[in-house]
């Protein structure tokens, strides 16, 4: 099985600005130094990183109920269970999901109760 390269300077030659279109490949300087002036824009005084962003990015998506599969294709995970790990699911998401036991309360409140 190939194995993929580290992360580093060749995964950041790879990515290119799509705007304009004869722009050359981003260095791994020139991202990190545009993801720490995009923070600096935004006021985020926490740490930053490009691996910051790609987490995220894929919280996101994730609380926007993309379908986990279509994020690991995203990332360019091989397994559902690193895109699981990598993801954080966000408090939002988790409040929103509704227990089965529930879910089965609200359906035995509904229906009428006959011979008991």
């Amino acid at each position: 099985m190939a194995r993929r390269p580290a992360p580093g300077r060749a995964a950041a030659a790879r990515l290119a600005v799509s705007w304009p279109q004869s722009a050359e490949p981003l260095s791994t300087r020139q991202l990190n130094r545009a993801v720490h002036a995009a923070a600096e824009a935004a006021g985020i005084k926490k740490r930053v990183s490009p691996h910051t962003l790609r987490h995220s990015f894929a919280t996101h998506l994730l609380e926007q109920d993309t379908d986990i599969r279509v994020i690991q294709v995203l990332l360019g995970h091989a397994k559902l269970d690193t895109t699981a790990l990598y993801t954080r699911v966000a408090n939002t998401t988790i409040r929103t999901v509704t227990s089965p036991l529930d879910r089965l309360a609200a359906l035995t409140e509904r229906s009428p109760r006959t011979g008991v």
